[in-house]
């Protein structure tokens, strides 16, 4: 008998995980964020004799994530980590923007207890589903001594919030902790680690807009043959306040649209330098005028920006 200090709460989203499809030979061709998280978990009996609570914060296939329900889940996640009775939390999640989302709550939370996003590359409904095993390895982390930080638990592997990233549209084995590696991997239900677990400052829930207000608009631009700046100057007529660029090798960009980069942020609109390489990161030089995001892929330099301005405002 487990006592309540090892409870967990499973925090559903939708997503694959919670998809189904008429056709149980059918892995791409599904409709997603179908099952209640309740019924997910009940798919695990060996989850049976974990105290568990579930709760349903929201109901989407992860490709239509919103900050308003980052924002329910930001406030949802601090609720049950304040609770001395929760050791941590579990997320069933879309695969599409996770790598968003754990970045995301990682900043705004930096929990001292663990935050677990897990998903599955199949609907529950395929013939090999992989959701029921990656949620019960992601309960495993979520109840681990010492675990801590925002992490994404998935085909066995462990990766942090900052390194985890999907490297492949159907496979199972689609994530990647790039250059650096995953944390750690779970072995017939043990958790072995291979490096430390995510930290840094929390930037709060308070940092976020009160509900309906609205958010810093943030938006990526590629560098690429032929780019120019139209896309640039659009975007800032608009109104956009972020920008992030995909440059291509190390942070490098068409001359066209690095003009109209340095135009935008003469004109008072932020700007990060991501690389389009899948490893990596943008090494910074001292004489450079646009800023980089280090080792963020463009999405997450997308949220980093995103918090930047959140926190400025």
């Amino acid at each position: 008998m487990q006592s309540n200090a090892s409870k967990v709460v499973v925090l559903g989203t939708g997503g694959t995980i919670a998809g189904t499809s008429a056709d149980a030979s059918d892995n791409v061709g599904y409709t997603a964020a179908q099952l209640g998280v309740n019924l997910l978990v009940r798919a695990v009996p060996p989850l049976a004799d974990v105290p568990l609570e579930a709760e349903q914060v929201a109901q989407v296939d992860s490709k239509d994530m919103s900050h308003e329900v980052w924002r329910a889940l930001a406030l949802r996640c601090a609720h049950h980590l304040a609770r001395p009775d929760v050791a941590g939390i579990v997320i069933t999640h879309g695969t599409d923007t996770l790598e968003e989302t754990a970045w995301f709550l990682q900043r705004v939370l930096a929990p001292a207890k663990p935050l677990v996003l897990t998903a599955a590359m199949r609907p529950a409904t395929a013939l090999q589903s992989d959701g029921p095993q990656n949620l019960l390895d992601a309960v495993c982390v979520a109840r681990a001594p010492g675990a801590r930080g925002v992490v994404a638990v998935l085909g066995g592997q462990v990766h942090g919030a900052r390194d985890v990233r999907k490297v492949h549209p159907y496979r199972i084995d689609a994530f990647s902790s790039g250059d650096a590696g995953p944390i750690g991997c779970i072995e017939e239900g043990e958790l072995r680690l291979f490096r430390d677990w995510p930290q840094g400052d929390a930037l709060g829930v308070a940092t976020l807009p009160a509900d309906e207000a609205p958010w810093p608009r943030v938006e990526i631009v590629m560098s690429h043959a032929g780019a120019d700046g139209a896309i640039v100057r659009a975007l800032c007529a608009s109104g956009v306040q972020g920008l992030v660029v995909a440059a291509t090798g190390n942070g490098t960009l068409h001359h066209a649209l690095e003009a109209a980069l340095l135009e935008a942020q003469a004109s008072g609109v932020r700007v990060l330098r991501s690389t389009r390489c899948r490893n990596g990161r943008v090494l910074s030089a001292a004489d450079e005028a646009l800023p980089s995001s280090d080792d963020l892929t463009p999405v997450k330099a997308r949220v980093e920006l995103l918090l930047q301005l959140l926190t400025d405002a």
